[in-house]
């Protein structure tokens, strides 16, 4: 244990330091939340479901919920039921599977709903394509209003979609 201690000692602290805020992030932010309230008059609600992915998009997803990104401060939040839902986020190809059960949350999603496709399995199929198992993209099975590129897109980039779609319903 003590030759553990002294590696320690030794080496330091690592990592390097946290960036400093900047404070035209604060500014974009309190635009971006003035925004969702003026175009929705509420908070944007979305309801994300995993089509058949590998689960790299979710996992940028949940980053968006991390002090970093704080999508949360922003005014828009993860609901559990569709039923509560402004947006269907989509994540990865459409597998045979999962078809029905995307079209009755789609269809659960009060009027007028958003359909952000995220990631290149959403958008066209990605290495999966479309065959025996796989419909392919978000888009042959549901109305897509943005598709974020990307394997995996990252957080910034999602946002950005989140906003361009919400953007467009104005």
């Amino acid at each position: 244990m003590w030759k553990i201690v002294r590696q320690i000692a030794r080496a330091g602290i690592p990592t390097e330091a946290a960036p400093a805020p900047d404070l035209a992030d604060v500014g974009a932010a309190t635009r971006i939340r003035q925004e969702i309230l003026d175009i929705l008059g509420q908070a944007l609600a979305i309801r994300q479901v995993d089509a058949g992915s590998c689960n790299a998009c979710e996992l940028e997803i949940q980053a968006l919920n991390n002090p970093y990104y704080n999508l949360e401060g922003l005014g828009i939040r993860f609901v559990a039921s569709p039923r509560h839902a402004d947006m269907l986020l989509v994540t990865g190809p459409v597998t045979r599977n999962m078809e029905q059960a995307l079209l009755r949350t789609y269809e659960a999603v009060p009027e007028p709903r958003l359909v952000v496709a995220v990631g290149d399995c959403a958008g066209c199929g990605g290495i999966f394509g479309e065959n025996y198992a796989s419909c392919g993209g978000v888009s042959k099975i549901l109305p897509v209003d943005v598709t974020v590129p990307g394997c995996p897109p990252p957080p910034l980039e999602i946002m950005r979609g989140i906003l361009a779609a919400v953007r467009r319903r104005r």
